[in-house]
C-alpha cells in the first residue's frame, strides 16, 4: 500500500489557482480511474477533474468554495503498491460553464489494478426534486428495478448509497422514504454557499452597481406592424430558417441605430480614462441557465440579416445552456439586450455589463386600447428598459437611442432600408 497525493494540474490559459466549486467524493470513498472527483472553476470556465488511479480517499485539501493554486495538493490516496513520484497527473481539458451539474470526467493514464468492488459516490444532482444517488447506485436500482424515489437516502442531503439500497432490498421494499408533509409549519432552513458561477455573478453586479452611475429610461413601443412582419416571415420561412421571435429585429434594429447614437455602443475605460467607441455591433444576449445567468455574445450584427441573427443568437444562448459555448462566445460584447420574453413584467432597472455604457431591457408585448387618430384601438405594446453610464452617457443621448428603435420597430421596413 502507498500514499499517492493529487495535485491539481496546470489547466492552462495562464491560470495559477482554481475554486472548487463540487467535491464527489469523501475521506473513505474507494473510487476507480476515471471518476468523477472534482470540479474546479477558473475566470468562466468549470473544469471537472476525474481520477488517474484506483484508491481509497485519505484527505481532501479544501473546502467548497476555496481557491487551490496549481501544483498544489487536493486530493490523497492510499493505493496498492508504491508510488512513484514521476507519476504523471492528468491534464483536464477546460469547458464553457456548465449548464448540467454532472461533472466532465477526463481520462488520463493511470496505474491499472484490480477495481475495487464499491460504489462511486459521484452523486448527480438536478433540478426539479431529482434523487441523489452515484451512476453506480442508479445503475444497480435499474437493474434490481427498484424506484430510488421510494428508498430512504442516509447519505448527506439524503443521497442514496448502496447501504440504503440493501437495507430497502433486506425489507422487502417495507421501507420507503417519507412523504413531505403538507399542512405543516415548516421551520428549517438551508445554507447555500455563494461560490462558483454564483459568485461570479455577485461580484460582477457589485462592480457594475458600486462604480457605474446609472440612470433610467424608459418607453412604450407599438409593434403591431412589427408582429404582422415576424408572423408572415415565420409561416412563409424555409424549413431550415430559425423561428423569429422579436430579439433579432431588436438587434437588427440595434445595429442600424448605433452609428448615429455611437456614444452608446462604447466600453468605458476607467484606467485608461477614455471611451472606446465601436464601429462594430457585438450584441451580449443575457442568457437565464440552471446554473446562473450567462451572456453570450452575438458578433458583428451590423453584417446580418434577420435570420442570420436569429440563428447565431439561438446557437450562442443554446450553448449557454447545455454547456458548450467557448471562451470566445461569451467575451467581446459593446451593448447588451436583457429579456425574460413572457415573463417580461411592465419595466425594470437592467444592471449594466461593465465595462459597457448601456443595456436594453425587452419586456411582453401585450394588447393594449391605445388612442389613434382621435380612436380608441387596439394595438400591441412592448415596453422597453434602459440604463445608461451617465459618466459618459447623457440622459438626452440615452433617450435619443430608445427614440430611434421605437421609430424603426414600429416601421420594421425601415430596419431594412
Amino acid at each position: 500500500m502507498g500514499t499517492y497525493v493529487f495535485k491539481l494540474p496546470d489547466i492552462g490559459e495562464g491560470v495559477v489557482e482554481g475554486e472548487i466549486t463540487a467535491w464527489h467524493v469523501a475521506v473513505g470513498d474507494t473510487i476507480s480511474e476515471d471518476q468523477p472527483m472534482v470540479d474546479i472553476m477558473t475566470d468562466k470556465a468549470t473544469v471537472g477533474i476525474a481520477a488517474t488511479n484506483d484508491g481509497e480517499v485519505t484527505k481532501l485539501h479544501g473546502d467548497v468554495g476555496d481557491m487551490i493554486a496549481v501544483g498544489g495538493p487536493l486530493i490523497e490516496f492510499e493505493i496498492d503498491g508504491e508510488v512513484s513520484s514521476e507519476e504523471p497527473e492528468p491534464e483536464p481539458e477546460p469547458e464553457a460553464p456548465k449548464v448540467d451539474e454532472k461533472p466532465a470526467p477526463t481520462p488520463a493514464p493511470a496505474p491499472a489494478p484490480t477495481p475495487a468492488p464499491a460504489p462511486a459516490p459521484a452523486p448527480v444532482v438536478s433540478s426539479g426534486g431529482r434523487v441523489l444517488a452515484s451512476p453506480a447506485v442508479r445503475r444497480r436500482a435499474t437493474e434490481s428495478g427498484i424506484d430510488l424515489s421510494r428508498v430512504p437516502g442516509g447519505g448527506p442531503a439524503g443521497r442514496v448509497r448502496n447501504a440504503d439500497l440493501d437495507a430497502y432490498i433486506a425489507s422487502g421494499g417495507a421501507m420507503t422514504a417519507p412523504a413531505t408533509p403538507t399542512g405543516v409549519a415548516r421551520t428549517g432552513t438551508t445554507e447555500h454557499p455563494v461560490v462558483g458561477l454564483r459568485r461570479k455573478i455577485a461580484e460582477k453586479m457589485v462592480e457594475s452597481k458600486t462604480r457605474i452611475p446609472h440612470f433610467s429610461y424608459f418607453e412604450e413601443i407599438d409593434v403591431t406592424e412589427l408582429e404582422a412582419l415576424r408572423q408572415h416571415l415565420n409561416a412563409t420561412k424555409a424549413p431550415d430558417q430559425p423561428k423569429l421571435t422579436y430579439l433579432p429585429f431588436i438587434m437588427l434594429a440595434l445595429a442600424k441605430a448605433m452609428p448615429n447614437h455611437p456614444e452608446c455602443n462604447a466600453i468605458y475605460d476607467e484606467e485608461g480614462g477614455k471611451v472606446v467607441r465601436h464601429e462594430a455591433v457585438h450584441l451580449g444576449i443575457a442568457t437565464a441557465t440552471e446554473r446562473g445567468l450567462f451572456v453570450p455574445v452575438v458578433k458583428n450584427v451590423e453584417a446580418m440579416d434577420v435570420w442570420n441573427a436569429a440563428a447565431d443568437m439561438q446557437r450562442v444562448s443554446g450553448a449557454c445552456r447545455d454547456g458548450t459555448a467557448t471562451m470566445d462566445d461569451l467575451a467581446g460584447s459593446t451593448f447588451t439586450i436583457t429579456s425574460l420574453g413572457r415573463d417580461g413584467g411592465l419595466g425594470a432597472t437592467p444592471i449594466i455589463n461593465h465595462p459597457e455604457v448601456g443595456i436594453l431591457g425587452v419586456h411582453k408585448a401585450r394588447e393594449m386600447p391605445v388612442v389613434q387618430n382621435g380612436q380608441i384601438v387596439v394595438r400591441r405594446i412592448m415596453n422597453v428598459s434602459s440604463s445608461w453610464d451617465h459618466r459618459v452617457v447623457d440622459g438626452a443621448d440615452g433617450a435619443a437611442l430608445v427614440q430611434t428603435l421605437k421609430r424603426l420597430l414600429e416601421h420594421p421596413a425601415l430596419i431594412f432600408m
